[in-house]
């Protein structure tokens, strides 16, 4: 018994050794985990002072209401900010900016002959209440409206043939107190007159069939009252804010004179709570303003969130305009954050204004790769505050998950709707990428920058990865 449990080791062991047993009841095989990527040691002192759960609450605080850009809100968002970067060390400095802005109305109804009719209004329409008989009158071209007397008369009119802005003028300038524009295909009109005009009367818009209907009545020579109130419209100088924090070099001697701005805006759409656009951006800015205000550094970080995005890059344009070229020069980088928490968007993108690399997307990726194994996609946007550092000739990207989640810009852009994976990610893949060029123990020399700064055409924006 003895020599044949020997002799059984023996065999078990060979055959162990040459792969040619296999028999659960006699071994149990040993899984091997995926490869783990290792990380910089370097990277480790970014991403170990980063606090998931310190950008979670910021967004949290935020998201509590919308933040308008020129409202009691947003005013809020901007002190709120303000005091974050104060709690970190930095002197804060708030950034004053006037614009010619509209508000839109928050009530529009519109009935004729005592019935209520779905409507929109057109932006910067003016506000009033108005009761009056309609008359149909075509385009409301000056060649139709010659001779015709619209004094005290809604004026019915169609689109088409001339721009919204000149049919309403056109009818008030004939005594018209207000419009109705009927669409010249399905669907009620979203239209905007452009710009304000002290000869605007209220003006909103019905379908096609609607319309028509109309036209037939009058035609026949019916009379149709029509009752019209736009009320909250209003237009004029808003003010909105900026809030800069600046970590400057650590060591004088190696300072370089370059400067890495991270950015983001803090105002929300009307309705709209924002989490993620752009609660997210502001609370990782502010993050990453905390976790390198003690690092070591040869570059100038400055952290910046902007007021009034949302109604044109407003905020970020003016801050740019107003630098010098000579401080333009000194800023190497442009971080821009906008949306970078969705549970529910697509993958992260970097994207800069042409789809084409540039110091910003090569560090990012280098990044990504060390950290992930693969790089960031590169990707190409315009809708966002990159846009007027690009044009200004810096290195820019949009840093955004794409496609985006289905409540963009709705009332669903909640707290619940936040993922802390993503922006763990994200905050990982930008801190160390940043640090990768503004670190001083860095002994290699700083990575150039591959496009020379050149001029892009003015107001170089556009909307394909957003909307």
């Amino acid at each position: 018994m003895k020599k044949n449990s020997k002799l059984l080791s023996i065999v078990l062991a060979i055959l162990l050794v040459v792969g040619g047993f296999s028999a659960p009841a006699f071994a149990h095989q040993t899984i091997t985990p995926p490869q783990q990527i290792l990380k910089d040691p370097i990277d480790n002192k970014v991403i170990n002072k980063i606090n998931v759960d310190n950008i979670y609450d910021n967004i949290d605080h935020l998201q509590q209401t919308p933040r308008v850009a020129s409202t009691p809100e947003e005013y809020a968002a901007v002190q709120y900010v303000k005091e974050q970067f104060e709690s970190y060390g930095y002197d804060a400095e708030i950034q004053e900016f006037e614009y010619f802005g509209y508000t839109a109305p928050h009530t529009v109804e519109l009935a004729i002959d005592g019935t209520n009719v779905d409507t929109l209004p057109f932006t910067y329409t003016p506000s009033g209440d108005v009761q009056a008989e309609l008359e149909y009158v075509g385009f409301a071209t000056e060649e139709e409206l010659e001779g015709v007397d619209l004094s005290g008369k809604i004026a019915l009119v169609q689109r088409g043939s001339n721009s919204f802005a000149e049919k309403v003028v056109n009818a008030s300038e004939k005594g018209a107190v207000g419009v109705i524009i009927f669409n010249n295909t399905s669907g009620v009109i979203n239209g905007t007159l452009g710009t304000t005009d002290d000869r605007y009367v209220p003006v909103v818009s019905i379908t096609q069939a609607q319309g028509e209907e109309l036209v037939t009545k009058l035609e026949n020579g019916e009379a149709v009252q029509a009752s019209l109130q736009v009320v909250g419209a209003s237009a004029g100088l808003r003010t909105s804010h900026n809030v800069i924090a600046s970590k400057k070099p650590t060591n004088k001697k190696k300072d370089t004179g370059k400067v890495i701005t991270v950015t983001s805006h803090h105002d929300s759409v009307p309705g709209a709570p924002g989490a993620n656009d752009n609660a997210s951006g502001t609370a990782m800015v502010l993050e990453l303003a905390r976790v390198f205000k003690n690092l070591p550094t040869d570059t100038e970080l400055r952290f910046i969130t902007f007021g009034a995005e949302e109604l044109g890059l407003i905020g970020s344009r003016h801050y740019v305009a107003n630098l010098s070229q000579a401080e333009r020069d000194r800023i190497v980088a442009n971080f821009n954050l906008d949306m970078v928490g969705s549970r529910d968007a697509g993958d992260l993108v970097v994207n800069s204004v042409d789809g084409e690399p540039n110091l910003v997307t090569e560090l990012t990726q280098a990044s990504s790769l060390r950290l992930n194994g693969e790089p960031t996609r590169l990707g190409r946007s315009g809708s966002s505050d990159h846009v007027p550092f690009a044009e200004a000739g810096i290195p820019a990207a949009l840093f955004i998950h794409s496609p985006l989640e289905p409540w963009y810009h709705t009332s669903e852009d909640t707290i619940d709707k936040i993922s802390k994976e993503k922006l763990k990610d994200v905050a990982q893949i930008v801190s160390t990428a940043i640090y990768d060029y503004a670190r001083f123990d860095n002994q290699n020399p700083k990575p150039k920058q591959q496009l020379k700064k050149q001029q892009l055409p003015e107001q170089f924006y556009y909307e394909e990865s957003i909307n």
